[in-house]
């Protein structure tokens, strides 16, 4: 298990440094790894609908037309309409380290059947293959050209360039409800397409601490 949560992680480094190349290979660094890799994180604890929908705060909810809010806390994804809750996912958010950033933000690009770049040695993973990370859909929120470096679970990382988080499929489902990733959020696959067909470039996302 240790070892697919190694490939894992490593997979989302791509998401992280931009996904359509932003960063370089070679601005990718690992330090050797010095310590023991952390434990895999567990679930979240499961809230009801009224407790998801208190975390939110008023201003959201009384915001008209559909919007995203992430309870990264929480790891679920709600969906709201005209101050209703229409949709509520699990979600696996960034691990320690490197959270989902939190603050409001808005949709800035979506693709369906996405191509994977691997970040290291630059191969291409076709949207068909059962192997490509990002699964059927990418719906993009926020970039961060500051880079980013530290502890992943697994190694130590120092990455420059532009980071990119946004909401996407997943192959591997037993990682949805956990922190995990380099700071996307990864749905389980038929929840990432309804998502992707009630949002549009400029619909609000709001993700919680």
């Amino acid at each position: 298990m240790l070892d697919l949560r190694s490939a894992l992680l490593a997979a989302s480094l791509h998401l992280l440094i931009g996904g359509a190349g932003i960063a370089s290979a070679q601005d990718l660094k690992a330090e050797p790894k010095v310590r023991e890799s952390d434990p895999i994180p567990p679930l979240a604890v499961p809230l009801s609908d009224a407790a998801s929908l208190a975390r939110i705060p008023d201003d959201v909810i009384a915001r008209r037309g559909v919007q995203l809010v992430l309870d990264r806390k929480h790891r679920q994804l709600l969906v709201l309409s005209d101050g209703l809750m229409t949709g509520r996912f699990p979600a696996a958010v960034g691990t320690t380290g490197w959270e989902t950033p939190a603050g409001r933000f808005r949709v800035f690009e979506m693709m369906k059947e996405p191509v994977w770049t691997h970040p290291v040695s630059g191969d291409l993973v076709e949207a068909e293959s059962d192997k490509n990370p990002l699964g059927s859909r990418w719906i993009g929120f926020h970039r961060d050209c500051k880079g980013r470096s530290g502890w992943d679970g697994e190694q130590y990382l120092d990455i420059n360039g532009c980071t990119v988080a946004g909401f996407h499929g997943t192959p591997y489902r037993w990682t949805v409800g956990r922190a995990v990733s380099h700071g996307c959020v990864r749905l389980y696959e038929e929840n990432v397409q309804e998502v992707f067909d009630l949002v549009k470039v400029g619909t609000q996302v709001t993700v919680l601490p």
